[in-house]
């Protein structure tokens, strides 16, 4: 995570786009992380460019 708190909801969407470009799973602790962290996102969106 990055050191910057303002950063983190820039870091946590870039993370699940990278994760949904190349189609990587998530286990259960890193789902539940993600949706805490997200939870105090509004407004961040994901963007998904395919891999290549």
């Amino acid at each position: 995570m990055p050191l910057a708190k303002d950063a983190t909801c820039t870091y946590v969407g870039d993370w699940v786009s990278a994760k949904l470009r190349w189609k990587l799973t998530v286990d259960r602790a890193e789902q539940t992380t993600l949706q805490k962290l997200t939870a105090g996102c509004p407004g961040t969106n994901v963007t998904l460019a395919p891999a290549p």
